[in-house]
């Protein structure tokens, strides 16, 4: 038997889920949540149980999606294998995230309910800004071994991410390019590497 505390949680992934699912295709105002505990598979009372409102399981999304893109470039630095090995293992991370149908339909799910209800999605595109903490971990794990120069990770580390992001996530986001081939990404990200070498490498 599942244990109680885990069912509980696994209930909430399914929500969690299930209201992202109907937000893409449905658009955030035209989604019930009646509609959203019928695709979870759990009555409306389970639904309101974990959350209050249709705002706070949109915040929940969110949030879920700053997590990722948080994390997605992490990396634990390795003083043994060269710079150059690990920042193209890191935009490798980063370029599969962004190139992903979910992710992508998601973030424009937020980005389009940003422009009609700022207050409710304010907070979390700030925090989506800052996400870069990952990337910005490595970095100064590497200037502090002496292998890079930087006196500003967090500006490094966004940098560094815009590199593949201004080609490969807002074109395709407003839809003025398609998601780049494994051919292009690629030359993205060897771009992205050497130009970033190329300023702060000693």
């Amino acid at each position: 038997m599942i244990p109680e505390k885990k069912l509980t949680e696994l209930k909430r992934e399914d929500i969690i889920e299930a209201a992202e699912h109907e937000f893409r295709t449905n658009g955030f105002r035209s989604t019930s949540m009646d509609r959203i505990a019928k695709t979870a598979q759990v009555s409306k009372r389970t639904v309101y149980n974990h959350f209050e409102s249709k705002e706070s399981l949109f915040q929940a999304i969110s949030l879920k999606l700053c997590d990722c893109f948080t994390h997605v470039s992490d990396y634990s630095y390795d003083a043994g294998t060269p710079i150059e090995n690990q920042l193209k293992i890191i935009a490798e991370q980063q370029m599969k995230l962004i190139t992903s149908d979910d992710f992508q339909s998601t973030l424009k799910m937020i980005t389009t309910e940003s422009f009609a209800s700022p207050v409710l999605t304010k907070e979390n595109l700030e925090n989506f800004q800052e996400s870069s903490i990952g990337v910005v971990k490595w970095i100064t794990a590497a200037t502090e071994d002496g292998k890079l120069s930087v006196s500003d990770p967090i500006l490094a580390g966004k940098q560094f991410l815009a590199l593949i992001e201004a080609f490969a996530l807002w074109p395709q986001l407003h839809g003025f390019k398609p998601t780049p081939t494994k051919k292009e990404q690629k030359k993205i990200i060897d771009s992205a590497v050497r130009m970033f070498m190329n300023t702060y490498v000693n």
